[in-house]
């Protein structure tokens, strides 16, 4: 089991330490009972994400609460840039801002096809598809991924669906299978990504640690994965093995993925949940090209912890 500093008041009643299967159980019946079970439920209109009313904001907190994502779509969506998003975010507690490396200047990444960089091996700036994984999941522990945004600004003329899955869910799903598998996964090596090395030289070292994690602060759970196989390492004993296959095999079949495909002006915010995305086609011709803005935060959303569930 993970060892945590954390304070004794979040340890209490924790539902994701295994020794409290009576808190589990309590958690289990209510996050399976508000599961969203399509995208039509994610959604919020909202007015203007600039200045978000009471209500917009509350619709957004209830679904956050629940699965840890809500899909906003702007009244207006030719008003909405990434000022727009920014400040949408602070709204939602967002303020720390990760500029990775290919962040545009302000911190927020323009998704879009771009051979510069997909011929370098980034395939978020390609049309290829994106397999499972939560964001960051390179990151070292001091620039961990607590939230995300992806606003649509245009889509693509064909494909480009995402799905998501709450990590929460799949907790679940691997607790209930076996706990000894969440045991291995929350391993400080259970995970490592290699080294990023151009002809340069290295760009990013190799990072490894757990795929769950519990913040120190609040006991809230954080997942760190990817679906892709070049490279990975993951801890070799049997036990890690068996829980990675059980885990390939629910991204592979469950009934609690969503599937969307955001038109302009929709976006998804969320605790860093799992998600990939399919292929898509864009055309020249017509100028017509998806563009998604991606904002990656350090903060999680404000008010959504996992003992809000229900609130």
């Amino acid at each position: 089991m993970q060892s945590t500093n954390q304070p004794q008041e979040t340890l209490d009643g924790n539902p994701f330490l295994l020794e409290n299967d009576g808190a589990y159980r309590r958690w289990r019946a209510l996050k399976l009972s508000s599961a969203e079970k399509s995208a039509a439920d994610l959604i919020v209109p909202v007015r203007d994400v600039e200045n978000i009313s009471a209500e917009e904001h509350n619709a957004l907190l209830i679904r956050l609460r629940q699965c840890n994502m809500a899909i906003y779509q702007c009244e207006r969506p030719e008003t909405v840039g990434k000022d727009q998003i920014r400040q949408f975010g602070k709204q939602l507690g967002l303020h720390r801002l990760d500029p990775n490396m290919l962040a545009d200047d302000d911190g927020i990444t323009s998704l879009q096809t771009e051979a510069r960089k997909s011929d370098r091996g980034y395939i978020p700036y390609s049309d290829k598809r994106l397999l499972w994984h939560t964001d960051g999941y390179y990151n070292p522990p001091e620039r961990k991924i607590r939230a995300m945004l992806l606003h649509c600004a245009q889509n693509a003329v064909e494909g480009g669906e995402n799905e998501v899955l709450d990590h929460e869910l799949v907790y679940l799903l691997m607790r209930d299978a076996n706990p000894d598998f969440i045991s291995a996964l929350m391993a400080p090596g259970a995970m490592t990504i290699p080294a990023n090395v151009e002809p340069g030289g290295e760009v990013r070292p190799a990072q490894s640690g757990p795929v769950f994690s519990l913040e120190p602060s609040t006991g809230d759970l954080h997942m760190r994965y990817t679906a892709r196989t070049r490279s990975i390492e993951w801890k070799a004993d049997a036990l890690t093995r068996q829980a990675v296959e059980f885990l390939q095999s629910i991204l592979a079949d469950n009934n609690y993925v969503i599937r969307h495909r955001m038109q302009p002006g929709q976006g998804l915010v969320c605790n860093n949940v799992l998600h990939n995305r399919t292929a898509f086609r864009d055309d020249a011709q017509s100028g017509k090209s998806r563009l998604v803005y991606r904002a990656r935060y350090y903060d999680r959303i404000a008010d959504t912890h996992w003992y809000q569930l229900g609130n």
